[in-house]
């Protein structure tokens, strides 16, 4: 787990025992200081931890002025705090004051580990509520995981950010949105960006799971226990097994098969064909739908009980037509794949301008198709209109929203990213820091785009 602790006392064999149940516990970053005047300096430059440790008697500064200080300083960090005396009153001045829990020496590290694990609870709960205040997106830690999924809009970036904060946990996640949308590129993100990354990421289509084959391919079976099982046979949750099940089209399960699963989500348990023993899985449920699901419980057509526990947390991809400023980006991501150096790709400007004021009922996956076939029919020439599509090239370009870019005929996506870069740059009243995040480019090379284009 990439969570950061602090954890600040005087006695070094605290600190080590401290750090060496939190790492056996598979908590990675874990900071050690023995006097709280180097954590004032840390946390004034601008330095941040999701947990402080806290040890109540120091003799250079006292710990509950230093929690003081770390929650004025930094309001998000949840601190714990440990002393060797055990009274009531100390407790409630530590509540009081913004700590989250209170632990006393020695601490054993079943109880270490329980109560960091709920103060980063906490912590991800208040941090998804900041999200939805629509204040500035907050970086993401684990970029890599979401490199995948191209966007820039403001919209979409935090709903990666809950996604990253909901993969800490281990809890069901259900994610909704029209076919196309990217919900299993979202599912192993969050899968990567999870303590589970280095297990199974298993994708699973319900609507291929026929109902007189789903009790064996989700449990396994045993020799003989029906005709032609001559060995056993593992199923998609012992295999999936410290790992992330990703159960796509979930609304498209039969309600009879529905309940099997039910079991599973609940307690974690399963029965093997061929055997009467219970047995025991580990695995994080991710679910993905295009359905209304509200709609098919009212209907009698999905387990209301396996509704809510899927929807442990919801996230919900909007459609393409919803964020048109990812459109410029995507085609040149997408380009790129295809044709690799996007400097060197051409579009006909009047190509660009149905591309830009497409709906796309498709969504993502229509674009990628689109641009695909216009690649591979082009072969290495300007992509004109007639490389489209029949229902793009019926559609009329003197409805077209967007400026035209360039004096010729054709447009280089280099031009296509200038445009776009300068369209997010206004929006931001040139806020070059929001600009670079919106963007997912690093700070210093919008700058030197900018002189490029004359606006440094």
């Amino acid at each position: 787990m990439n969570n950061s602790i602090l954890v600040i006392d005087d006695e070094q064999d605290f600190l080590d025992s401290v750090k060496r149940g939190l790492i056996i516990s598979g908590f990675r970053n874990v900071q050690l200081e023995n006097d709280p005047l180097n954590v004032v300096a840390i946390f004034e430059r601008g330095g941040t931890f999701d947990i402080a440790l806290i040890d109540i008697n120091m003799p250079s500064m006292d710990g509950i002025e230093l929690l003081e200080f770390i929650k004025k300083t930094s309001p998000s960090t949840e601190c714990l705090m440990v002393t060797g005396v055990n009274e009531a009153s100390i407790a409630v001045k530590c509540v009081k004051r913004g700590a989250y829990d209170y632990l006393v020496k020695p601490v054993l590290r079943d109880d270490l580990v329980l109560a960091v694990g709920r103060a980063l609870e906490r912590k991800r709960l208040f941090d998804i509520l900041d999200i939805e205040k629509k204040g500035p997106v907050p970086d993401l830690l684990n970029q890599d995981a979401f490199a995948p999924i191209v966007t820039v809009s403001a919209d979409v970036l935090r709903i990666l950010k809950e996604a990253e904060l909901h993969a800490a946990s281990d809890m069901p996640i259900l994610i909704t949105g029209e076919s196309g949308t990217g919900k299993e590129l979202l599912a192993r993100a969050i899968h990567l960006a999870s303590p589970r990354a280095e297990s199974p990421f298993m994708p699973i289509n319900m609507v291929s799971i026929a109902g007189n084959l789903f009790d064996a391919e989700f449990f396994g079976h045993t020799r003989g226990a029906f005709t032609g099982a001559e060995k056993d046979r593992s199923g998609y949750l012992e295999e999936t097994n410290r790992g992330t099940l990703f159960l796509d089209e979930i609304g498209n399960l039969p309600l009879e098969l529905q309940g099997k699963l039910l079991r599973v989500l609940q307690d974690g348990e399963y029965i093997k064909l061929g055997t009467n023993k219970l047995r025991k899985v580990d695995v994080r449920f991710i679910a993905a739908t295009n359905a209304d699901l509200d709609q098919l419980v009212n209907k009698g057509l999905f387990r209301k009980d396996m509704y809510y526990r899927l929807r442990g947390a919801w996230l919900h991809l909007p459609p393409l037509k919803e964020r048109q400023d990812d459109i410029p980006v995507l085609i040149s991501k997408i380009l790129e794949e295809y044709c690799g150096d996007t400097g060197k790709t051409i579009i006909e400007e009047e190509v660009m301008s149905v591309l830009l004021n497409y709906d796309y009922p498709g969504n993502i996956r229509e674009l990628r198709s689109i641009l695909q076939s216009a690649v591979n029919l082009s072969q290495g020439r300007p992509i004109s209109l007639k490389y489209l599509p029949r229902q793009l090239k019926s559609r009329s370009t003197s409805s077209r929203s967007e400026p035209q870019i360039g004096s010729g005929s054709v447009i280089t996506l280099a031009e296509v990213e200038k445009t776009h870069i300068l369209k997010v740059y206004e929006k931001t009243a040139r806020n070059k820091s929001q600009t670079a995040k919106l963007l997912n480019i690093g700070l210093n090379t919008l700058r030197r785009k900018l002189e490029l284009y004359g606006e440094g």
